[in-house]
């Protein structure tokens, strides 16, 4: 992957080796403390998680330092050769070593360490685009899969003959928000329709909304201004979820934000659940009020229809995936949608996002 868009003494003071370093002889102090795994297992795991994350770093550059200097040392006993193979492969782990480490400059974002909330809304398609919808869903679902991320399917309603109409969907792992926050906004599917009669050529839309986890808010809502409905659950959970009034839905009616969830047995759960994603929300938007610089934390509010896509799906009359901000391409529709192979594409939005933030 080429991201050179910093060189290796730019990563080098960006990351400052030392800095890195001290955190890391901290870390480790810190996790040889007896009781150490006895704490907040959770609050344990992301510090291992951390220590590992700074030791890749220091490792890194080290490997790369050490490559470059190999090439180095050659070069200047005279002793290149085009067909130097040991200097090729220095020169590729070099370059791999740096694109790596320029890849964890993206991250330096508030919020980029914390979980998020993906939230997915059918736009215009009919039916087309409820499958649509229920595709992105999967395809974000087997991403998480494949980084080691947990992810839990916190509200799901379904389409009237097929796919979704909306979700709410948590993930929990290392630098979730950092890696998803520029993946909000409308997504655009081309394809021969599987619900057309005809078998026709149709455009459909979905629009996806990533929140962080901003765990407990500081943020008061007055009773007054909710309004709460339960429904039975339509997702797993066992007959008590599918057959009694669990799942709770919150409206907040000043703004219009809503939230649910319909994964726990208890009304009373699911209500706590849905009041967190609820102040989340709430929070965000006061925040980007108070700093048009936090209007990217709270995804895309565009509507789910043609001229706002970030990104366009074309199965037919051709397979590309492209990203409209990155113009990133991939004709390997399967490995995105299916296989949920995303960290090139989403890398590439990322250093675009970043190379432009200025313009």
């Amino acid at each position: 992957m080429k991201l050179f868009a910093c060189s290796f003494l730019n990563c080098r003071t960006i990351f400052d080796p030392d800095k890195v370093q001290r955190r890391a002889d901290e870390l480790t102090a810190e996790m040889s403390a007896p009781d150490f795994w006895q704490q907040d297992h959770q609050a344990a795991a992301k510090k291992a998680t951390k220590l590992d994350l700074q030791n890749k770093i220091i490792g890194a550059e080290r490997e790369a330092e050490d490559a470059l200097a190999r090439v180095g040392t050659k070069l200047g006993e005279g002793g290149y050769s085009p067909t130097d193979k040991e200097m090729e492969a220095d020169l590729t782990a070099a370059a791999e070593k740096i694109s790596w480490l320029e890849s964890q400059t993206l991250f330096s974002g508030p919020y980029d360490d914390k979980d998020a909330y993906l939230f997915f809304h059918v736009g215009a398609g009919g039916v087309d685009a409820a499958d649509w919808n229920e595709m992105l869903l999967n395809m974000y679902l087997a991403y998480a899969k494949r980084k080691g991320w947990q992810a839990e399917i916190l509200h799901r309603t379904e389409g009237d003959e097929a796919g979704v109409k909306n979700a709410t969907v948590k993930i929990s792992g290392t630098r979730v928000y950092g890696y998803l926050k520029a993946e909000a906004g409308v997504h655009r599917l081309v394809r021969l329709s599987p619900f057309n009669a005809q078998n026709l050529r149709q455009t459909s839309f979905a629009l996806v909304e990533v929140l962080p986890d901003m765990g407990d808010t500081d943020i008061t809502i007055d009773d007054k201004d909710l309004k709460i409905d339960t429904f039975k659950s339509s997702g797993h959970g066992g007959q008590s979820v599918n057959t009694t009034d669990s799942a709770v839905r919150i409206t907040h009616i000043p703004t219009g934000l809503t939230a649910g969830c319909q994964t726990e047995r208890s009304q009373t759960q699911n209500r706590a659940i849905a009041m967190q994603i609820l102040k989340n929300k709430l929070y965000v938007q006061q925040q980007a009020e108070r700093d048009s610089r936090e209007r990217q934390l709270k995804a895309a509010t565009a509507s789910g229809d043609f001229g706002h896509q970030i990104r366009s799906y074309v199965i037919h009359p051709y397979n590309q995936v492209k990203d409209h901000r990155s113009d990133f391409t991939e004709p390997r529709t399967d490995k995105i949608l299916k296989e949920g192979d995303l960290d090139e594409l989403i890398l590439s939005v990322l250093v675009h996002l970043r190379d432009n933030s200025g313009a």
